[in-house]
């Protein structure tokens, strides 16, 4: 990951900021992350009832689309220089747009809408997130996320 100045970094305000890798959601993904949030319904897990649906086949959680944000921000964010910490602030709105089927391989588009740096010691930034399924004109979820870091 690239390192830039908080000037440099607020001067992005308005701009994408990043474009993350493709990650690939996968059945064994899916299964993994059913067990993990104890969410088996069939339209994720059961690839004989899921193909009787309008998807097809199965989908992944929206949730497991939603935590790979994480995982697509540090691809592709900088990080600014003397941050000690960083943490996930919330999010004002988060909608689910498309159903990402089994096998599809997503990257998220981070637009920096805005920081805040009325303390001295913290940054706040809100990112206009798109999540790009490969070969699909819609996204997968659209947000608006909040995150914070913490400097010396």
């Amino acid at each position: 990951m690239s390192l830039m100045s908080l000037e440099d970094f607020t001067d992005h305000v308005g701009q994408k900021i990043g474009t993350s890798r493709w990650f690939v959601l996968d059945q064994s993904r899916i299964d993994l992350f059913a067990d993990v949030t104890e969410d088996h319904q069939f339209i994720h897990i059961d690839p004989d009832l899921a193909s009787k649906t309008p998807f097809g086949m199965t989908i992944a959680h929206g949730f497991l689309t939603l935590s790979m944000l994480s995982a697509m921000s540090y691809d592709s964010i900088p990080g600014i220089e003397g941050v000690t910490m960083g943490v996930n602030y919330g999010f004002n709105k988060i909608r689910f747009v498309t159903p990402v089927t089994s096998g599809s391989r997503v990257r998220a588009h981070f637009i920096l809408a805005s920081s805040d740096t009325k303390k001295a010691s913290e940054i706040t930034n809100f990112f206009d997130v798109s999540v790009e399924i490969e070969g699909n004109d819609r996204p997968a979820l659209v947000a608006e996320w909040i995150s914070r870091q913490y400097f010396k």
